[in-house]
């Protein structure tokens, strides 16, 4: 599977190569291996380390946030184990028009439109909004309706309130480790012979 991000202005934004994992309360778990080549227009890299990332249900007929520590769905969460060489932890991208396309002929794709606030957490640091210049920015520039601004403010407050209190999947033996909530899907990537980069 593919997860493809856009910014308000249907300008692209970044491509992530993953596999699917499984969903379970919280939602739906992909694993984005290190060494994987991650781009957007302008920029590319390739991946410093293994990462699992969260896509809450969006659906009516799933749990919603149920387990996720927050009421809000409007964000995309990466969690990095103790192999990031720069001590990133979690990484939620507040996103919206979150959804699911079919890829032909086999596989999906995540889409998301990435709404510039970004909860950051690192080893030996307290949790933090990043990019609240550049949603001001964009606010004025693409003319983000007040309603939608509004909302994915609130949602950025939330996540950080349950990041600084280690809710839900946000929980930590300590902060310069992975969550308990990642860490089962660490072991799974990495038991599966077909997504096994090591």
């Amino acid at each position: 599977m593919v997860a493809r991000a856009w910014k308000y202005d249907a300008a692209p934004h970044w491509v992530v190569p993953g596999v699917y994992l499984g969903s379970d309360a919280a939602g739906h778990w992909i694993f984005q291996a290190g060494g994987a080549f991650v781009a957007r227009p302008g920029a590319g890299f390739f991946a410093a380390s293994d990462a699992v990332c969260l896509v809450p249900h969006q659906d009516g007929s799933a749990s919603g946030a149920a387990g996720t520590g927050v009421s809000t769905r409007e964000w995309v969460a990466t969690f990095y184990d103790e192999g990031h060489p720069a001590g990133m932890r979690v990484y939620v991208d507040v996103s919206t028009a979150i959804c699911w396309r079919r890829l032909a002929p086999a596989g999906w794709e995540l889409n998301s439109v990435d709404m510039d606030l970004d909860v950051v957490r690192t080893a030996g640091a307290e949790d933090f909004i990043d990019d609240e210049d550049e949603f001001t920015e964009h606010s004025a520039v693409f003319g983000y309706p007040e309603q939608l601004a509004g909302s994915l403010r609130a949602a950025a407050d939330e996540l950080l309130a349950a990041a600084r209190a280690g809710e839900g999947v946000f929980a930590a033996a300590e902060r310069t480790t992975v969550t308990h909530a990642a860490q089962g899907w660490f072991d799974a990537a990495r038991a599966a012979p077909s997504s096994n980069p090591h």
